[in-house]
């Protein structure tokens, strides 16, 4: 992606005269979209929100927008408001001060934006438009409002752009939606919701859905083609339109969705008919040889087995099926140490670093790293990949770098603890792990968000010296504690409830020796019944109890427990449950069943 990115997002949802309607989408639309261009791990975009502002207000931040830009820059700026026509076809903006016969004065022209994309220094302008258009004139005037469009790619495109200079235009609708007669305005019942057009953006780059050729990235074509068919899909009344001046491709955001995509070579034809084959023993041996090209050295004919793989296990039967199933299991992504534990580090030292090897054949080693968190950074190795953390800030990291193969994904969690620089003493790199690495800025580069995990083939690195191990990470104990408390506490409850029941049983047969001259009440408190099955009931309701504080505070404050301590945590409660619950039930019953019958024995 470009060296810098700029982002100015317009949104006017009240408005000071009375003929406009009042917009409810412009104000969600616009902390939504502000959020998925922000994101850095999407948009990495630097984002300003203009909201509700006069005419003047935004003239004055759309030229500054465009002023002083340099051409690896690339804008993008973003209307969400009224779209008005004058009588003689002249598109405006509606400001929060507009007043509707007074455009001229009271409006921000779309020449005046054309304007400005025209003379700015960067590269490349983008504009999205997600406007409800209206025509404003007097009664008895029916030019505008008879046409039913709008128009507004003319407004934009009618001028030749600067020599060099790229631009593009997508525009949520183009057709009139409502007019002001008198002042007064008037709605189309089929008018659509101005936020079907942002919310589809927002989607689309949010999901990675947009990125519909599946190359990890999400272009400005792809964007279109995505948002068109969700807008016309929820409201066939509306149609985008676009109009572009660009060279090359013009790269909007980063994709989280997808995996990668490579182009198949298909397996022989002989190969394809005996998978077809009636016999059993045919197919078989076609899987058989199947898997032999899945661990190929050469990519493309080891995705063209997996496809056919894939095929086999859903429609073949099942004994062949789970040969299928078993043989696309060898190429999961399987990174080896998939928990990263960078210890203490110093603010301000140079990036520490840890490898990931990845197993298996080649196409499960080649995937797409994608880190979550700014302070990540991935780097390919022959074998793998380097993990470095970035120092810049205090505090516990925890984040995560999920890998993106052809068939699967993975997770790798890291967790990094930055504390203040004391000195020249201070926690820094080990010797030798410095060599070679920057310290990974938060810009828009490509390689620091996506990294390409390349196939066998690719030259190691040079070996260095071992790293010293990072001092392990001080974690609490207290989730693990309450978690084995609550644990005895089930199993107390358990033992109190057999021992209730062990004299209540010896207390009935004895009141059945008695005859008519005994009660049950007698028998109980000689046998001592009641008082286990009261610490039954109350061990047990603890034991829940404190099962649950575990369970909360190792899910609040997962940043201070390792994985196997939160692990822990879960299964020791999750047992504590399974033994609680019945036995409360238990003696439950027993309580009630004891008071009911009772006053008949």
């Amino acid at each position: 992606m470009t060296d810098s990115r700029h982002a100015l997002i317009i949104a006017n949802d009240r408005y000071t005269d009375q003929g406009l309607k009042k917009l409810r989408a412009p104000a969600q639309d616009a902390a939504a979209l502000e959020k998925v261009l922000h994101d850095p791990q999407i948009g990495d975009f630097e984002v300003e929100v203009v909201h509700n502002a006069s005419a003047d207000v935004m003239r004055r931040r759309i030229q500054r927008f465009f002023n002083d830009r340099r051409r690896a820059d690339t804008l993008l700026l973003h209307f969400s408001c009224h779209g008005l026509k004058s009588e003689s076809g002249e598109l405006y903006f509606a400001a929060s001060d507009t007043e509707p016969p007074l455009l001229a004065a009271t409006a921000v022209p779309s020449q005046f934006v054309r304007s400005c994309m025209s003379v700015t220094r960067a590269g490349r302008s983008v504009l999205f438009l997600d406007c409800c258009y209206g025509g404003a004139f007097s009664r008895g005037s029916s030019s505008v409002r008879a046409s039913g469009d709008v128009n507004v790619l003319e407004s934009f495109a009618k001028d030749e752009p600067v020599s060099g200079r790229g631009w593009a235009v997508i525009t949520a609708s183009d057709s009139m939606e409502y007019a002001f007669e008198d002042n007064h305005l008037t709605e189309d019942s089929s008018a659509p919701r101005p936020s079907v057009f942002t919310h589809a953006v927002v989607e689309g780059l949010e999901t990675g859905e947009a990125d519909l050729d599946a190359d990890g990235k999400v272009s400005l074509d792809d964007l279109y083609e995505y948002v068109y068919r969700q807008v016309r899909e929820q409201n066939p009344h509306q149609t985008p339109k676009k109009a572009a001046e660009l060279h090359g491709e013009l790269h909007l955001a980063h994709s989280r969705r997808g995996r990668i995509k490579i182009a198949a070579v298909p397996s022989p034809p002989s190969l394809q008919t005996a998978l077809n084959s009636e016999e059993f023993l045919t197919r078989q041996g076609a899987v058989l040889e199947l898997q032999k090209r899945l661990e190929h050295t050469e990519l493309p004919v080891a995705e063209g087995a997996r496809q056919h793989l894939e095929e086999v296990a859903r429609n073949d039967i099942q004994q062949i099926a789970v040969m299928a199933s078993d043989a696309l299991g060898k190429i999961r992504l399987a990174p080896s140490p998939d928990h990263l534990d960078f210890g203490l580090m110093a603010k301000g030292s140079a990036p520490r670093k840890q490898s990931v090897t990845m197993h298996g054949p080649a196409l499960a080693r080649h995937c797409v790293a994608q880190p979550r968190q700014s302070w990540l950074r991935v780097d390919p190795t022959g074998s793998g990949l380097e993990v470095h953390v970035d120092t810049a800030t205090e505090g516990r990291l925890s984040g995560d770098i999920v890998l993106k193969g052809v068939a699967d994904e993975s997770v790798i969690h890291v967790e990094a603890e930055v504390v203040p620089a004391q000195g020249s003493g201070d926690t820094g790199p080990e010797p030798g792990t410095s060599d070679g690495l920057t310290e990974p800025s938060h810009g828009g580069g490509d390689e620091q968000h996506t990294v390409v995990i390349g196939p066998p083939g690719t030259p190691p690195r040079p070996k260095k010296p071992p790293e010293t191990t990072a001092p392990a990470r001080r974690t609490d104990r207290r989730a693990p504690a309450l978690a084995g408390a609550a644990l005895a506490l089930a199993v107390a409850s358990i033992g109190t409830l057999v021992l209730a029941m062990q004299r209540a049983v010896t207390a009935i047969v004895e009141r059945g020796e008695e005859g008519v001259h005994g009660t049950i009440e007698d028998n109980v408190r000689e046998y001592g019944a009641l008082t286990p099955l009261i610490v039954c009931l109350v061990t047990g309701a603890v034991a829940l109890v404190v099962g649950a504080v575990a369970r909360h505070d190792a899910a609040t404050h997962r940043e201070h427990y390792t994985r196997q301590a939160a692990s822990s945590t879960h299964t020791l409660t999750s047992i504590a449950k399974g033994l609680a619950i019945p036995a409360l039930v238990l003696a439950v019953l027993a309580g009630i069943a004891y008071l009911v019958g009772s006053p008949y024995w």
